[in-house]
């Protein structure tokens, strides 16, 4: 298959990969430090908490737009004065207020990337992180360096939004090429009647195993008489959660420590921000069989 032109340059760009590195460690060394607030903080600047979805992507579109309108509102201003320049203005800072917390939440996203696909989240958050400075230069011109700069400042917030439009369309790539923060879990092929995945007796206490139940990945946990089942693969990067570990009814992803409960497939911590399917079980014969708990359409 033809490889696209972002992913040709960006995978001769190994200077990339210390520089991204560092900014890894420096996001996740933020976090660490403030103990468990930085766990509820991180939960929540990825959407776990607040959304149950990617906070990220709800936060990048009002800046796009208050920023395009600011530009358009200068430009009519300076051409046919039909707006009052303030109007630009008031536009700009609306999205630099709101491009504050695209910028934390991006980082924050970007802090459990790898390999080509960190190389093109860094680079979406270095082109993001210009446009947020160039916006935020701008926005001083105007208010602290009088008059005589507003039309500098108008020409830099121009650059500053096709800046911003190259950036989106690298953080579209990082989307819908790698799948980044999109649940894993949307096409599986679950069944939907039980299917037999094996004699009960198999099935270690209180173990994480993982079996086939179709063409999907079953985690089970069994409890006595009793087996708990989810997906096996973690919505946050496909990780196989049956290597993780379980403390009690959580079991954490491998992978960059996901939290989901084996009852009901629930997020208990991020990056994940979306629930793991559940699976119905029963024991006929003693043999366990295990089925799709809630069909998705």
């Amino acid at each position: 298959m033809a490889e696209s032109l972002v992913d040709r340059v960006l995978r001769g760009q190994s200077w990339l990969d210390p520089v991204a590195d560092f900014t890894q460690r420096l996001v996740g060394g933020f976090y660490g430090a403030l103990g468990p607030l930085g766990t509820a903080l991180k939960n929540f600047a990825h959407g776990t908490w607040a959304l149950r979805h990617p906070l990220h992507p709800a936060l990048t579109d009002f800046p796009l737009g208050a920023w395009t309108v600011g530009v358009i509102a200068d430009f009519a201003a300076i051409r046919w004065h039909a707006l009052p320049t303030q109007a630009g203005d008031m536009a700009l800072a609306a999205g630099v207020v709101a491009a504050t917390g695209a910028v934390l939440t991006g980082y924050t996203d970007f802090h459990e990337t790898w390999a080509l696909e960190r190389r093109s989240a860094f680079v979406h958050g270095l082109t993001m992180t210009l446009a947020f400075a160039l916006m935020a230069v701008s926005l001083a011109l105007r208010w602290w360096a009088g008059a005589g700069t507003h039309t500098a400042a108008v020409w830099i917030a121009l650059i500053g939004v096709l800046l911003t439009a190259f950036g989106m369309y690298l953080g579209g790539h990082v989307v819908y090429r790698f799948g980044s923060a999109v649940d894993r879990n949307a096409f599986i092929e679950a069944p939907e009647e039980f299917v037999d995945v094996g004699a009960l007796a198999d099935f270690p206490e209180g173990a994480l195993v993982s079996v086939d139940a179709g063409a999907a990945k079953v985690l089970l946990v069994r409890r006595g008489q009793e087996v708990h089942a989810i997906s096996d693969v973690c919505s946050h990067a496909g990780g196989p959660l049956d290597e993780g570990t379980l403390e009690g009814d959580v079991v954490t992803c491998p992978w960059h420590g996901s939290k989901f409960c084996v009852l009901n497939g629930s997020v208990r911590g991020g990056p994940a921000t979306f629930s793991q399917p559940a699976y119905d079980c029963r024991v006929v014969d003693g043999r366990l069989q295990v089925k799709l708990a809630e069909v998705m359409s």
